[in-house]
């Protein structure tokens, strides 16, 4: 397996489990009947959850394009030290864009966005 294919695999593997600790403050708040019913006037998560639901989303929309882009990569048989790096510096700014959009911390979740955005950037030079 390629080392991007692998960043694949990681940055997959993050998105998957981003749900786990919002829904439990879901559980936590609201209870499990409500959790997993449809409420009609459901209480709020903690601000944190809630921020991290964001960041979920955010991470599902980009994974698309990521995802994409490594797969036509490999496909196309291109592999080089700018893919490489581009794959791993894309996963580790998912983990500080995560970490910066859930404790709110500003700039550093826009610039972490920004680095991620530059890594597809990187990826698409590549392939064309």
């Amino acid at each position: 397996m390629t080392s991007e294919l692998m960043s694949l695999v990681w940055v997959t593997a993050l998105t998957a489990v981003l749900w786990i600790p919002y829904t439990l403050n879901m559980i936590a708040v609201r209870g499990l009947m409500d959790a997993v019913g449809y409420p009609a006037d459901p209480k709020p998560l903690a601000t944190w959850a809630e921020k991290l639901k964001c960041a979920h989303y955010n991470a599902v929309e980009n994974l698309v394009v990521f995802a994409a882009l490594v797969l036509i990569a490999s496909a196309a048989g291109v592999s080089n030290e700018t893919t490489v790096l581009a794959c791993i510096a894309y996963f580790w700014s998912r983990v500080v864009h995560v970490l910066a959009y859930t404790f709110a911390i500003p700039w550093l979740r826009t610039l972490a966005f920004v680095a991620g955005f530059a890594c597809q950037a990187a990826l698409v030079l590549q392939l064309i």
